[in-house]
C-alpha cells in the first residue's frame, strides 16, 4: 500500500455562499429591512467577540458573478461550532431574505510536504496558519479542487517521494506572490465533495488570476489537479452593510 502524508488540523472552516431575494427585500417595509440589518450587525459584534479571545474569526464577501452574492468564511475550533455558527445566522430576520447558493465545509490542513516541527502546535508559526485570523483584505478568490485518481494517472499511487517532488515545485511557482497573496488551504476528505479548499486573498484581485494561470504549468495542476467553481469576493465591512443593501 502506498504511503499516506501525514497531516495536522487546525480551526474548522465554513465557506456559505448565499443569494439575496431582492423582490422580497425591496417588498419589506423600510422598518423590517433595518430590523433586520440590526440584528444582522448585532450577530457580527459577537463574532467579532470570539474573534478577540482568540477563538475563531470570520469575514462577509459580497461576490462578483452570478454564482452568489455574499459570502461567509468561519473559523472555529469544532464542527459543533460551526454548525452552531450556520445556525446563528438561519435564525435571523436576514436569513429570511436569503437562499443557499453553496457551501464547503473544512478544516485546515498542514501537510508533511513542508518540513514541520518536533511539536507544531508549540510552534509559533505552525500555530499562526493552524488558527489564523483570516486577513482583511480587499479580495478573496475561493475554489476547491481535488487531484487525479484516473485508472492510468492517479495522484494517491504515486510513491510518496514523488509527490513531494511535485508539491515543492508547486509551492515553488507560488513563491515571487506570496507577499501579495496570502493563503488558508483546507482539508475536506470526508468532509465535503472535494478534497480541499484554497482560499486566496490579496488588495488586487489580478493577483488571482496571475498566480493560478503561473501554477497551471505546474506538473501537479497540469497533470492531477481538479478544480471546482472559484469564487471572487470583495470585503463587506460593518460600515458598509447599510450601502449594499440600500433600496
Amino acid at each position: 500500500m502506498n504511503q499516506a502524508m501525514k497531516t495536522i488540523e487546525g480551526w474548522y472552516s465554513l465557506h456559505d455562499f448565499r443569494n439575496i431575494d431582492w423582490p422580497k427585500w425591496k417588498a419589506a417595509t423600510e422598518a423590517q429591512r433595518e430590523q433586520a440589518l440590526s440584528e444582522f450587525k448585532a450577530l457580527l459584534n459577537k463574532w467579532e467577540l470570539v474573534e478577540e479571545n482568540k477563538q475563531g474569526s470570520h469575514t462577509v464577501y459580497t461576490v462578483a458573478g452570478q454564482k452568489a452574492d455574499l459570502m461567509f468564511m468561519i473559523l472555529r475550533p469544532t464542527m459543533k461550532e460551526i454548525i452552531e455558527v450556520k445556525t446563528e445566522f438561519n435564525k435571523t430576520l436576514l436569513a429570511d431574505y436569503t437562499k443557499p447558493a453553496y457551501s464547503y465545509v473544512s478544516v485546515i490542513e498542514k501537510s508533511s510536504y513542508s518540513q514541520l516541527a518536533a511539536n507544531p502546535f508549540e510552534d509559533p508559526a505552525m500555530r499562526a496558519k493552524l488558527y489564523p485570523s483570516i486577513p482583511k483584505t480587499e479580495y478573496i478568490c475561493f475554489y476547491p479542487m481535488s487531484k487525479l485518481r484516473g485508472d492510468k494517472t492517479n495522484w494517491f499511487m504515486l510513491p510518496m517521494e514523488e509527490r513531494k517532488r511535485l508539491m515543492f515545485e508547486h509551492i515553488g511557482t507560488g513563491k515571487p506572490y506570496s507577499e501579495q497573496v496570502k493563503r488558508i488551504v483546507t482539508g475536506s476528505v470526508g468532509l465535503d465533495d472535494y478534497e480541499w479548499g484554497v482560499s486566496l486573498f490579496c488588495d488586487d484581485a489580478l493577483q488571482f488570476k496571475k498566480l493560478i494561470y503561473d501554477t497551471r504549468f505546474d506538473e501537479v495542476s497540469a497533470v492531477y489537479g481538479i478544480f471546482g467553481s472559484f469564487f471572487i469576493g470583495n470585503l463587506l465591512t460593518q460600515d458598509q452593510i447599510n450601502q449594499f443593501f440600500q433600496i
